[in-house]
């Protein structure tokens, strides 16, 4: 998990709320979520609920649903990826399927090429 150095690690020891750091680990998983939507469609499609499972599995950190679902609605408006609603199992509900586009694909790794540059600049 990527944040999962962050529990008994020194690095935040002495460190209050709203320092620098941690201002920088809000601003790189909660304000840039549509990072973490995308990678994780990349993978495979997933219906809304998952999508924030799998965060928190994969990356260590849970965003709220509601939170989500507006950055899915965003990607969606932008073009990055797409829906499909799949009827449900033994009579379930319809579930839709957020899947990434080709453009979704192209913005994931610009984004992931500005920040591996990044990184090596620092």
């Amino acid at each position: 998990m990527l944040l999962s150095w962050l529990e008994g690690s020194d690095v935040g020891v002495g460190c209050e709320m709203g320092t620098a750091y941690q201002r920088l680990v809000r601003k790189l998983t909660i304000e840039n979520l549509w990072l973490y939507v995308m990678s994780i469609l990349k993978k495979e499609p997933l219906y809304g609920y998952e999508i924030g499972e799998k965060i928190g599995k994969n990356f260590g950190f849970k965003p709220g649903k509601v939170t989500c679902y507006m950055v899915l609605y965003k990607l969606k408006s932008e073009g990055l990826i797409t829906t499909k609603t799949i009827p449900g199992n033994s009579g379930g509900p319809q579930r839709k399927y957020y899947i990434i586009t080709p453009e979704g694909e192209k913005a994931l790794e610009k984004a992931k090429r500005f920040l591996r540059k990044l990184y090596q600049e620092l």
